[in-house]
């Protein structure tokens, strides 16, 4: 299978004295989960933001191919003054979004509407959505079901998983259940 994410060695800290990220490597393919779970603070968020390039490592090097995410706070996710439609059609084709709605449970209304209308639940859904129609090669995902509760948790994850054919998901999490439920393999991150 071809990779869709591979980190090598990188090393990277806030400051000089204490790393964060000491020679790190992870490697990714296609149809893969992998989960990354520890306590807070111990650089999860950090990761990704490595991987989007929002940060530099002090050494070694990522690669990444087409990616796209979901972010714990759907709010911080969509422009307030933009209907969820205009956000999502901004970046994706909508090709098969009608699908994708019903399996999701979301009525296709909610999608005209400010994101403040909507409940949290509804849209990190909308959120998941987005990235989906996105079809990239690497989903990044970071608690994205810490706004649902545990029913809709276990239907998004398995949504999730049914469409992962052709790509990649890194999955960061302190659900520890559901990083043993999907994922191919666990990586513990500030662990003894």
């Amino acid at each position: 299978m071809k990779s869709v994410l591979d980190i090598e060695n990188i090393s990277f800290g806030y400051t000089k004295d204490i790393p964060i990220f000491d020679n790190f490597s992870l490697s990714l393919k296609q149809g893969e989960i992998k989960a990354i779970v520890g306590p807070s603070g111990v650089g999860k968020s950090t990761l990704f933001e490595l991987i989007l390039g929002h940060r530099k490592p002090s050494s070694g090097s990522i690669q990444a191919l087409s990616l796209s995410q979901v972010f714990q706070d759907p709010y911080s996710s969509f422009h307030p003054t933009y209907t969820v439609r205009d956000q999502i059609q901004e970046v994706t084709s909508m090709e098969g979004y009608t699908e994708l709605l019903d399996q999701m449970g979301l009525d296709e209304s909610l999608l005209d509407a400010l994101p403040h209308k909507l409940s949290g639940g509804q849209l990190q859904r909308c959120s998941i959505l987005r990235a989906l129609l996105m079809k990239p090669k690497l989903l990044l995902l970071d608690e994205p079901t810490s706004a649902l509760d545990n029913l809709n948790q276990l239907d998004i994850m398995k949504l999730i998983v049914k469409h992962i054919e052709g790509m990649g998901v890194l999955l960061i999490t302190h659900d520890g259940d559901l990083a043993a439920w999907c994922a191919d393999e666990i990586i513990v991150l500030g662990g003894e």
